[in-house]
């Protein structure tokens, strides 16, 4: 018995080194290897319950390329997961976690529904005025999320706050400022539902390949773009170098001469000025207004799954988006036609994103608290 932790122990050691050491193939060889069995449980559960799993599984691939339209429905879903998968994918590969994605981004969306609604009477009412409207919007977006990002980074460096409580804390501020605010001052007179007042006309990104009214290529096209410019920031400049210095070897930063305090807290600025581009995204392309914080969805709190499946890696997080916005897409499918609960899908959706995202969160835990032998 006296041996026994000793042998918890070193197995865990064993199975931490081959975490840490794995390679980027086989790194994504264990993602795909997670998602497969935490689908084949799913279709077992399923079966199991008295449904068709065939039948259920072909519903799935319907529901998320079967048609134009599932799959206009799939990337809508993968744009908004790949700007929350980068907000909280800068945090975590810089050593910091940011769980308030989603205040971060309610907090941008929020910003720049107003921002528009107030500048727009001074504007051009054509394609002109709406360009700027929406760069007004996203700018605005950026920068609240941005600030609102920068709170908690700032407990974190100057007053040791831990990160985690901080972020989750504003999340549920930001939840119910806002909830507080479009179903009082900010509703419409005449509104029947819980929102704000509508986007003028001329405001939203233009449909140039699908006809789906909630999204556009132009969308997709500005996540893409943000990926990119944020892996080459934290993969090619000094400013990368320092984040990511700062957040994991904070004596290592200040003794280089590195502001690792100041470091922090742009960290959690730039996660949430990503944060807060996806509000202003959902409310330009997808609503058109802003609604309850409650009825948005997860994204921010997903995105924490979908950072995990990509290492942390913005360029994974691409493919990471899509798998979540395949099952967000089919989900719904399944659910409209198929005679499976609503709760046994959200159960078989929670399924892949405990198997996909546990792998790389043991991979974390054992960087930080040293698992792996005695030469980690």
């Amino acid at each position: 018995m006296s041996d026994d932790p000793g042998r918890l122990r070193r197995g865990l050691d064993r199975a931490a080194d081959r975490m840490l050491t794995a390679s980027v193939y086989e790194r994504i060889g264990i993602a795909i290897g997670s998602t497969t069995l935490a689908i084949l449980i799913g279709l077992v559960i399923v079966a199991a319950v008295g449904h068709d799993p065939l039948q259920f599984a072909r519903d799935m691939v319907v529901g998320a390329f079967g048609s134009e339209r599932a799959f206009s429905r799939t990337l809508q879903y993968t744009t908004l997961f790949i700007l929350a998968g980068v907000a909280v994918a800068v945090a975590f590969r810089a050593g910091v976690f940011n769980i308030g994605a989603q205040g971060q981004l309610i907090i941008g969306g929020i910003s720049c529904v107003l921002a528009i609604i107030w500048v727009a009477p001074f504007l051009p009412t054509g394609a002109f005025g709406g360009v700027v409207l929406i760069v007004l919007g996203l700018v605005v977006a950026a920068v609240t999320g941005g600030l609102y990002g920068a709170l908690p980074g700032a407990l974190k460096a100057y007053y040791g706050a831990n990160e985690i409580i901080t972020t989750i804390m504003l999340n549920f501020i930001a939840i119910g400022l806002v909830g507080w605010a479009v179903d009082g001052p900010l509703r419409p007179d005449d509104a029947r539902s819980v929102r704000t007042a509508y986007l003028p006309d001329n405001v939203g990104f233009p449909q140039l390949v699908f006809e789906n009214p909630n999204f556009s290529i132009v969308g997709l096209l500005l996540a893409l773009a943000v990926v990119v410019v944020i892996s080459v920031v934290m993969t090619r400049t000094s400013f990368g170098y320092d984040m990511v210095t700062s957040g994991h070897q904070e004596p290592a930063a200040t003794f280089s001469g590195v502001a690792s305090k100041r470091m922090i807290v742009t960290t959690m600025t730039v996660s949430g000025m990503v944060a807060g581009l996806v509000g202003a995204v959902f409310a330009i392309m997808v609503q058109g207004y802003f609604i309850d914080p409650s009825g948005i969805g997860n994204y921010g709190f997903d995105a924490i799954a979908v950072s995990l499946l990509a290492a942390n890696n913005p360029l994974g997080v691409v493919p990471a988006a899509l798998l979540f916005g395949a099952l967000d897409s089919s989900s719904s499918y399944v659910q409209i036609n198929s005679g499976v609960p609503v709760q046994l899908i959200d159960g078989i959706v929670g399924l892949v994103v405990l198997f996909v995202a546990a792998p790389e969160l043991f991979r974390m835990i054992a960087k930080r608290t040293g698992l792996g032998g005695d030469d980690r």
